[in-house]
């Protein structure tokens, strides 16, 4: 019987949760309009990049390389971003601080240190940010050589 009731609670929270996120034009307490999802995807910050991918070729052991990922938020609201990290601490992204306004463009470096590295590399760096996904991934790729 409490396995019963357990499932039955999972399958009404689930439900609910899906509920709210299809409010459309919904009022609040307040007679406010509680926005649908639809408009606040048309409303969300879009990441557009010049290149997601940079090849930065063959490098020897122990060099470092730096590349400028240029892009614009191509979306109605400003682009906030949470967090930047990479695969591993041998590659450094360094994000804006301030959100990046519609229409506005900015860059992110990304410095890749090849010390201890050696043959093909892709050094992916994942971005969270207010956008729609939450996450956009990009790429450092290239080979070193002793």
């Amino acid at each position: 019987m409490k396995k019963i009731v357990l499932y039955i609670s999972i399958l009404v929270f689930f439900a609910s949760c899906n509920n709210d996120a299809k409010k459309v034009n919904q009022t609040n307490g307040n007679n406010s309009v509680v926005a649908d999802s639809t408009t606040l995807n048309a409303e969300a910050p879009i990441f557009k990049f010049e290149k997601a991918v940079y090849d930065f070729g063959k490098i020897k052991q122990g060099q470092s390389v730096s590349f400028d990922f240029w892009f614009t938020n191509e979306g109605k609201s400003p682009l906030i971003i949470k967090d930047a990290v990479a695969t591993c601490g041998c590659t450094v992204p360094e994000p804006p601080k301030d959100p990046i306004l519609a229409g506005q463009r900015a860059k992110i470096k990304v410095v890749f240190n090849s010390a201890g590295k050696e043959g093909l590399q892709d050094k992916v760096v994942t971005i969270t940010a207010n956008t729609i996904p939450a996450q956009t991934q990009l790429h450092l790729t290239g080979e070193v050589v002793k």
